[in-house]
């Protein structure tokens, strides 16, 4: 089955084709960093007119690349959420409209579903059960995965997700958009001994997340310093990403503690950072497993990939367009 995957749900136009058989055949990406640099974060309506701008000039390109035709698609998934509901309309409506003027079924994908299931596309996917860490700019969440679709929450943020405050961190340190690359470069140079941060909600039992103080945290140490110098900003940055990276960690542990599992995905464009991957392999007794790293952030072959195995199973979605700002992993229907 031959499924084309379109990612429209913030600041990332993704389109991908991925055969059951095949593997992912090509994967096309346009990133609107530079459109929203000068506001220093998404503008959701210049997101959406952007994916409308990009969408069939990228599809053009996808098909050229790979030498394919439309009359070559098996199915069309696309993402229906959760995101922003002007930019998941402009993909759903795409790829729905695409999929019914062609004839073949379409599928609307959960956007954490897909993160969640793209390392499984790498030729060492872990074995069914394990828990999965989802970071990323509005989420962070930890899951326990039982079957694709069966997914139990066992802990998520309270306040900003992890990704998100690295982004409102760089800000602070006028270090530029987007801010989680930037902050984790900057604190390549940083002192780890000059400052020590809270571990958020590391000191109580469960596994939710906050991180809200910790930024409160860093904004008044970023107050008391000035005018930052470059270094105080590198030891700033430090001090942040290791408060992070320690949090996500101990919450990891427990959580493998709590289920009992022995591997651990971890998955969203948090997982990208250097430092927390190798935080992760060192200090779990379970196995570790991360997308390759363009598969990281969003992009259409996570969406194709998680759309063709529904596909696969015999779901589609009805004529009819629904997209969702919030929508919950554990309302989705298990394979």
């Amino acid at each position: 089955m031959l499924v084309l995957g379109i990612e429209t749900s913030c600041d990332e136009t993704g389109l991908a084709l991925y055969d059951s058989e095949r593997g992912l055949v090509g994967n096309v990406l346009h990133s609107q960093a530079d459109l929203h640099a000068e506001f220093g974060g998404v503008v959701p309506e210049l997101a959406s007119r952007d994916h409308i701008r990009k969408l069939i000039p990228l599809a053009r390109v996808l098909f050229e690349e790979t030498e394919l035709q439309l009359s070559d698609l098996d199915a069309v998934a696309y993402t229906a959420g959760p995101g922003l509901m002007g930019a998941l309309l402009v993909g759903a409506s795409f790829g729905r409209s695409l999929a019914w003027s062609l004839g073949i079924p379409a599928q609307a994908v959960h956007h954490m579903e897909a993160h969640l299931l793209a390392p499984l596309m790498g030729r060492d996917h872990p074995p069914l059960p394990f828990v999965a860490l989802l970071v990323s700019g509005g989420h962070t969440q930890l899951v326990e995965v039982t079957a694709i679709g069966t997914y139990e929450l066992l802990g998520e943020s309270l306040d900003d997700a992890a990704g998100e405050a690295f982004d409102k961190v760089a800000k602070m340190l006028d270090l530029g958009y987007p801010g989680g690359p930037k902050l984790a470069a900057c604190a390549e140079t940083g002192n780890p001994k000059r400052f020590r941060f809270p571990r958020p909600m590391t000191d109580r039992p469960g596994l939710d997340f906050s991180f809200s103080g910790l930024k409160t945290f860093t904004l008044n140490t970023v107050k008391d310093h000035q005018p930052l110098t470059n270094q105080d900003r590198a030891d700033i940055a430090r001090a942040f990403e290791e408060a992070v990276v320690d949090t996500l960690t101990i919450k990891c542990r427990r959580a493998i503690e709590q289920t009992g599992v022995q591997h651990l995905i971890m998955a969203g464009g948090v997982s990208a950072n250097l430092r927390l991957r190798a935080r992760l392999s060192d200090a779990l007794a379970a196995k570790v497993h991360y997308a390759e790293p363009d598969l990281c952030t969003d992009n259409g072959a996570m969406i194709a990939f998680a759309g063709c195995q529904r596909l696969l199973a015999g779901q589609s979605a009805p004529l009819s367009i629904t997209t969702r700002a919030r929508w919950s992993l554990e309302e989705l229907d298990s394979l």
